[in-house]
């Protein structure tokens, strides 16, 4: 389906993308702390709110 070519490309782009989000984190780190301060808790949050319509799915299947 693709050529050998084409997979090579896709590895190397895979790296360097990789590399260039690793790096464009940690120069934003700082900026991350400061504003982003009480995101965990909102992932959490949202998380927990997922499950729980899972279970609710669930129990109401049976």
């Amino acid at each position: 389906m693709f050529s050998k070519a084409q997979w090579i490309f896709a590895g190397f782009f895979m790296i360097a993308f990789i590399i260039l989000m690793i790096y464009s984190y940690r120069k934003d780190l700082k900026l991350h702390k400061k504003y982003y301060k009480g995101s965990t808790f909102i992932l959490i949050g949202f998380l927990l709110f997922i499950a729980l319509l899972f279970i609710i799915k669930i129990q109401l299947k049976d």
